[in-house]
């Protein structure tokens, strides 16, 4: 099996950046496009959208609340969140993320129920949009066509995206992107139909209920802590990827991109800061060169291939890896 290959914007045009280890042939939308450059001029005034803003602020404002009760809350309330929030970061992790967006492995039903499942929980953008905005940010990332940006600093790339009107490239350049894969699967196309209703039972209500009706805990428990807190946790905790795995650790892999290496965002994300990694090879199931090593998802997607529900996951060979690390790491990688 060969080695990826870079090649240089100054020498070679139109080339795609990576070439042999042709593990995914099935899937290149979410390949760096080394050719794309933003147009020049001064960048578009920013279109707050109030509605986000105001939404987002009384989320955290009722996660914050949500803290001062927590030494009242009963310990099933707590445990309950802390599952609530794992089942969340699954649906993104093993499912948005490197099932749907980056077709690194396969899953069978019960699976994809699960995941499906789990992503509504965390009410991030139905699968199809989650999958196309991080397909563009792969393909275009760190120019205006990447929708956070994280050039555009740290606040902007973590949540100022979200409080904001895209920017034209990104609807230009997402709009272009082929999406088929995605619109053939009938469960991913079912959740995007019903999403709204979806979120809101079970984002929002079935947390709050389940506390109250299982082990008689308040409704304004159930609500803050299971509920407000959960949910602002796991969407500043998946931000992270975004914002501080873009600007603080190592790249081993490659010096000439700006995802990094960073273990804290892995510990709370269960296995995604290994960002550096990932933006270099985003066709590996495990997103890191480590396998189960502060990757929970990676072990998650390993037992339910043990079980017979995921299959077929995709894996870089360690000389490419290796190839890679001489030719373009920055010299951090315990190999150099």
């Amino acid at each position: 099996m060969s080695t990826t290959t870079i090649i240089s914007k100054e020498k070679l045009k139109n080339v795609p950046l990576y070439l042999g280890e042709d593990i995914r042939p099935e899937m290149k939308e979410d390949i760096y496009d080394p050719t794309y450059q933003d147009a020049e001029g001064p960048p578009p005034k920013l279109e707050y959208v109030w509605r986000n803003i105001i939404l987002m602020s009384l989320l955290h404002v009722g996660a914050l609340y949500g803290i001062t009760l927590i030494p009242s809350c009963k310990f099933y309330t707590c445990l309950f969140a802390c599952v609530c929030y794992v089942i969340s970061m699954e649906g993104i992790g093993a499912g948005a993320h490197r099932l749907w967006s980056h077709r690194t492995y396969k899953a069978r039903l019960p699976l994809r129920l699960f995941l499906i499942f789990g992503n509504t929980m965390a009410f991030q953008n139905d699968v199809y949009e989650w999958a196309r905005d991080h397909r563009a940010h792969h393909k275009f990332t760190e120019t205006h066509a990447d929708p956070h940006n994280s050039r555009r600093g740290f606040f902007f790339s973590h949540v100022g995206w979200l409080l904001v009107r895209k920017h034209p490239a990104v609807k230009e350049k997402g709009g272009k992107l082929d999406m088929s894969d995605l619109e053939a699967e009938k469960l991913v196309m079912f959740q995007r139909k019903y999403y709204k209703p979806g979120i809101l039972l079970i984002c929002f209500i079935l947390p709050t209920l389940v506390p109250w009706y299982f082990w008689g805990e308040t409704l304004k428990h159930g609500l803050y802590v299971a509920t407000f807190l959960r949910y602002a946790l796991t969407l500043n905790i998946t931000w992270l990827v975004n914002s501080a795995a873009h600007l603080y650790g190592y790249r081993p892999y490659d010096k000439n991109i700006d995802p990094r290496e960073n273990a804290l965002v892995s510990v709370g994300t269960m296995g995604e800061g290994f960002h550096n990694y990932h933006h270099t090879f985003p066709f590996d199931y495990s997103a890191s060169e480590y396998r189960w090593h502060i990757n929970f998802t990676t072990f998650f997607i390993d037992c339910m291939a043990a079980l017979g529900l995921a299959y077929d996951q995709k894996e870089v060979s360690k000389a490419a890896v290796l190839a890679r690390i001489k030719r373009t790491g920055d010299g951090s990688h315990k190999s150099g």
